[in-house]
């Protein structure tokens, strides 16, 4: 593809600038490496990224990365804070000379590059990823959410326009004053990867796990945020029932150890990626997403691509993905003793996961990564075209 769009005809370029591209890996910088991706695809769009970066990636990046100053966040040392807009990146940015600047956190880094762009009357966007206000609940910081909440307000209000993964999510933006220029960007999967056919038995039996054996399966960091008390408490009732299951953890994090003492019984396989993570989701009965702090349920989406049926928190992160009832279960946000319930119906009718997980699997084919990156990259070069008539 081949649409100069720029001024002067050249390609139109865009900075890009996370808190996090490439070192760790989660849903939040799997997208944006899709999104660069497809802006590189199509030729069109020039894009160059900013972000901390880590000497141990945790995959290779996807378009040209530059460094920012930054520093290991205390007591999650797997993160990175970023300092800010000076020195070399700076220079590099100012060399690059973009015509938007997109943003996918509100750090310290966002606001400095909103600001430049600003200086520079550039058209500012931002995607959501995460629902940062919701994080001190889980840390005995409760108290800061009303705090939290004007900050992100402030950040987002003046935006020419911000991103949300689903109409649940740009919903809550726009109620809470967040922004009324919202927009949908949603969320694809690898259907290559991501498929029923990757369920194998063989490596259940691996695992120890017999072939009768009801396997619940959760994926995601092992941080106290995705909802791990929910999942602990409700494998204790569902073993208080007499229901006969086996818990299989997929992923790593700094609340392992804490996690494992509580479920004692689960397989925990660590990271996986790849094919090994899709023939994992593939060989779960169920899929277990107790999480609210997500803004798209990217863990949830795989699991639906592999025909397995999902029980979820009944929040943003999947409530626009699962249809209660048809594809699965949606659940009040930190209710165990109704996750185990949930989860009890589909343990005793395989019948019931059989058709749910089938139509899960035909929700997910609507979500084709190309079509929703299309979606934001089209936005651009009407944003560039709006904001050169207010100059």
């Amino acid at each position: 593809m081949d649409r100069h769009v720029g001024p002067g005809g050249r390609p139109l370029r865009v900075a890009l600038f996370s808190g996090n591209y490439n070192y760790v890996k989660d849903g939040a910088n799997q997208a944006l490496n899709r999104l660069v991706g497809r802006m590189l695809v199509r030729g069109d769009v020039i894009p160059r990224v900013y972000s901390p970066v880590s000497t141990t990636p945790a995959f290779p990046p996807t378009g040209d990365l530059v460094a920012v100053p930054s520093v290991a966040i205390p007591g999650r040392a797997e993160y990175r804070l970023g300092l800010g807009l000076f020195g070399a990146a700076r220079a590099d940015l100012e060399a690059f000379a973009p015509d938007v600047v997109h943003l996918s956190a509100p750090d310290l880094l966002g606001h400095r590059a909103k600001r430049w762009a600003r200086e520079h009357r550039l058209p500012v966007v931002a995607s959501v990823h995460t629902r940062f206000e919701t994080y001190g609940d889980y840390y005995r910081l409760g108290w800061l959410r009303e705090r939290a909440e004007r900050l992100l307000q402030r950040f987002y209000r003046d935006l020419d326009e911000i991103y949300a993964p689903t109409e649940g999510m740009a919903r809550v933006l726009v109620e809470g004053g967040f922004s009324e220029r919202v927009r949908i960007w949603s969320r694809g999967v690898d259907h290559a990867l991501f498929h029923p056919g990757r369920r194998d038995m063989a490596w259940r039996r691996s695992l120890g796990i017999d072939d009768s054996a009801f396997v619940i399966g959760f994926v995601g960091r092992l941080v106290l945020e995705k909802g791990l008390d929910v999942v602990a408490a409700a494998a204790q009732a569902l073993t208080a029932m007499g229901i006969s299951h086996r818990l299989l953890i997929v992923g790593d994090g700094p609340a392992r150890e804490r996690f494992v003492s509580e479920v004692p019984q689960a397989l925990f396989t660590g990271f996986l990626t790849g094919e090994a993570l899709a023939r994992a989701y593939a060989s779960f009965d169920l899929f277990l997403n107790p999480s609210i702090t997500e803004t798209f349920g990217n863990v949830t989406l795989e699991a639906m691509a592999c025909a397995v049926p999902v029980v979820a928190a009944d929040a943003v992160g999947s409530s626009s993905l699962v249809a209660d009832g048809v594809s699965g279960r949606l659940v009040p946000p930190g209710d165990a003793a109704a996750f185990a319930v949930a989860i009890a119906a589909y343990a005793a009718d395989p019948a019931l996961r059989a058709a749910h997980g089938r139509a899960g699997l035909a929700l997910a084919a609507n979500h084709e990564w190309d079509r929703v990156n299309d979606a934001v990259i089209d936005r651009y070069p009407l944003l560039v075209a709006a904001t050169s008539q207010k100059r």
